[in-house]
């Protein structure tokens, strides 16, 4: 049966973009993700438009309806759709290897040392040094490392010989390390990220599959609530016309046309029949239970006590040709599970191609360029000491400041500069060797699953359709039993009137009646069951029911 709507199922409507997720510095957005105090409350849902299927005080539902409430409350269906969160997360952390860091420090440290000559310039050498740095690093998609580092430094001291005090100076590095053979390109670099997609997709097949399941038991559960109450309809018509046969009995009984012996045999039978319709309602109860379940309605008090009401007829719909091939092809084309299991060898391709780069030899090239500065109140000396011996004197105080040391520094006219190449190679790794043999043998195995999975859904379906056929075979033999029941129950009651046979050959085809009758509605459902087990078996019951996982 396919409905005429489309209802999607968000793989988790909670879901954050990465940029949202992690905000860049220094947006809004990035004090109050990394500042706020965490809401750790967790606030669930209340079951969603049952209300709409609420009529006269019961709870009226089609099939339709049903399982678009099953799909909007189900919690096993919400907790499979949050699975997806953390493999989602996952691509979000693999990207963070590109995320710049800024690196920040500043000290002051005072020194107060006794001189142990006269060059100290004091007799106690006190030295106020405060360094400040700021470093900036960064891996790049092309695999490239960089790094640029600003330091500038203030030294106060109380030396007579300082010729700068305070003493500022400012320095400027930049540096960066280029693979050449591991690791070298964006491919290689992204490969983590590359991984990491292609295991959400994984993951995504995976919940489509269990979202296909679970469907298949909610609407097996209806159907079950739909055997059960036809069942109690059956039970209750055979204790009526029990309590008929008994009553007729009594008053033969009471007119002497019968023994007060042949009384047991009607009295019997109607207790009988009472116990079946007592087992008959509460199976009923047990299974509309479990329907609440399903959609919901169990956890909102005013729905869970209301009558349920089921519209879709239990009649098997008419007959449809099967072709196994064909369904066995449309299995392996459309189920979800199969998708996962092909998905998981293209993982398989990137591990064996991120194991083989492990293998290479590690070729860098590095460089750097950097550049100083000075800066500060200049003293300008005769010389360190006078002839006598004694200290200089100080001719002339040139006043300075941190500008200077800028200055000079992006004058760059004290530059250091350099390159270099560094090889880092193995002359044995194991390791490398082994996650790489592990990565093919990993390939080789999920090849191998795939093609088990292969094996197992063809026969699946092949034993979904046999089944289908077996129970559309036994729907029609039921009728026929049915049919023959009824009219044998009608001309014994014909042959009782004329006295030709005793109570006894009238109960027991009574009794075969009511057991044909419900061997018709078992067999109904049976079929309405094997039909569902084959959509699911080929991969098209979620199409079929209009539902679509996104």
């Amino acid at each position: 049966m396919r409905f005429g709507f489309i209802l999607t199922i968000l793989v988790c409507a909670a879901a954050l973009r990465a940029e949202e997720a992690a905000p860049l510095f220094p947006t809004p957005d990035y004090f109050k993700k990394h500042f706020e105090k965490p809401y750790t409350r967790v606030e669930l849902q209340a079951p969603v438009r049952l209300q709409d299927f609420v009529a006269d005080g019961k709870l009226e539902l089609s099939l339709r309806s049903y399982i678009d409430l099953v799909l909007a409350n189900n919690t096993d269906m919400s907790i499979q759709r949050l699975t997806v969160e953390t493999a989602r997360n996952q691509i979000l952390r693999s990207q963070g290897i590109f995320d710049p860091l800024l690196i920040g420090s500043f000290n002051s440290t005072r020194t107060l040392t006794p001189a142990n000559d006269v060059l100290a310039g004091a007799t106690n050498l006190n030295v106020l040094n405060q360094p400040t740095n700021f470093r900036y690093q960064q891996l790049l998609p092309t695999g490239t490392q960089y790094n640029v580092g600003f330091t500038t430094n203030k030294v106060s001291t109380n030396s007579a010989f300082a010729t700068f005090n305070p003493a500022l100076s400012a320095n400027l590095n930049m540096s960066f390390a280029q693979p050449l053979l591991r690791n070298r390109g964006s491919y290689l670099t992204r490969l983590p990220v590359t991984i990491a997609r292609s295991r959400l997709r994984v993951n995504e097949y995976n919940i489509q599959d269990q979202v296909l399941r679970q469907l298949t038991q909610a609407e097996n559960a209806y159907w079950d609530v739909m055997q059960a109450r036809e069942n109690l309809r059956v039970q209750e018509e055979a204790l009526t016309l029990a309590d008929t046969s008994l009553k007729r009995a009594q008053r033969e009984l009471e007119l002497g046309a019968i023994s007060p012996l042949e009384i047991y045999q009607p009295q019997a039978n109607y207790k009988n029949f009472e116990i079946l319709v007592t087992q008959a309602r509460f199976r009923l109860a047990q299974v509309e239970d479990a329907l609440r379940r399903f959609m919901g309605a169990d956890l909102d008090p005013g729905i869970r006590s209301l009558p349920l009401v089921l519209t879709e007829p239990i009649a098997p719909p008419g007959e449809m040709a099967l072709d196994k091939e064909m369904l066995v092809q449309t299995a392996l084309r459309t189920r979800p599970d199969v998708k996962s299991a092909r998905q998981t060898l293209d993982v398989d391709d990137l591990n064996i191609q991120s194991s083989s780069n492990q293998l290479r030899p590690d070729l860098r090239l590095t460089g750097q360029f950097g550049a100083t500065g000075r800066g500060g109140q200049f003293f300008q000396r005769t010389n360190v000491f006078g002839g006598d011996g004694s200290r200089s004197q100080i001719v002339q105080t040139i006043p300075g400041g941190f500008g200077d040391a800028l200055d000079q520094l992006f004058g760059f006219g004290f530059p250091v500069y350099g390159f270099g190449l560094t090889l880092n190679l193995p002359l044995r790794d194991r390791r490398a060797s082994a996650d790489y043999a592990d990565a093919v043998v990993g390939k080789r195995l999920n090849t191998l699953r795939l093609r088990s999975m292969q094996q197992n859904v063809r026969l699946e379906v092949q034993n979904a359709i046999n089944q289908v056929e077996s129970s559309r075979a036994s729907v029609e033999l039921a009728k026929v039993a049915l049919d023959l029941a009824q009219k044998d129950a009608e001309a014994s009651q014909r042959r009782y009137d004329l006295g030709t046979i005793t109570l006894y050959f009238l109960l027991d085809a009574q009794g075969r009646l009511s057991r044909a009758q419900s061997e018709l509605v078992n067999q109904s459902a049976n079929y309405r069951k094997a039909l569902t087990n084959l959509m699911r078996s080929t991969g098209e019951l979620l199409s079929e029911r209009g539902v679509v996982v996104q």
